[in-house]
C-alpha cells in the first residue's frame, strides 16, 4: 500500500484547507483510513478516521465540528476537510491505512503511512 497526501499549505486562522490522500492499492476497501498530525517537538496524534465503507467516522475532540473525514472508494481517495483552522492546528498531517479492525484512534494499529503534508495556520 502506498499513500500520498497532498493539499497542505499556509492559511490564516479561520481559513480552510482540504487534504487529500491517494492510495495505490488493489483493494482499497480492505482498509480503514486515518489522519494523524505531528506538531514540532510533539508526538504524532490522532485526528480522524473512517471505516472501510465510509459509514462510521471518528474525530479527535480537538477537531470536532471543524474537520470532516470522507472517502471515495471508487477513486481510492480519502479526504480531510478542515474549516475554521487555528494556529494550534499547525502540524505535518499524515494519512494512514490499517486492515479492518476495531481500534482506529491508535497510530500503532496502522500499518501503512504516507509522507506528510505541512499545514501552517498563521494567527
Amino acid at each position: 500500500v502506498q499513500l500520498q497526501a497532498s493539499g497542505g499549505g499556509l492559511v490564516q486562522a479561520g481559513g480552510s484547507l482540504r487534504l487529500s490522500c491517494a492510495a495505490s492499492v488493489r483493494a482499497f476497501t480492505r482498509y480503514e483510513m486515518g489522519w494523524f498530525r505531528q506538531a514540532p517537538g510533539k508526538e504524532r496524534v490522532f485526528v480522524a478516521a473512517i471505516r472501510w465503507n465510509g459509514v462510521s467516522t471518528y474525530d479527535a475532540d480537538s477537531v470536532k465540528g471543524r474537520f470532516t473525514i470522507s472517502r471515495d472508494n471508487a477513486k481510492k481517495m480519502v479526504y480531510l476537510q478542515m474549516i475554521n483552522l487555528k494556529p494550534e492546528d499547525t502540524a505535518v498531517y499524515y494519512c494512514a491505512a490499517r486492515d479492518r479492525g476495531s481500534v482506529l484512534v491508535d497510530s500503532k494499529n496502522y500499518h501503512y503511512w504516507g509522507r506528510g503534508t505541512q499545514v501552517t495556520v498563521s494567527s
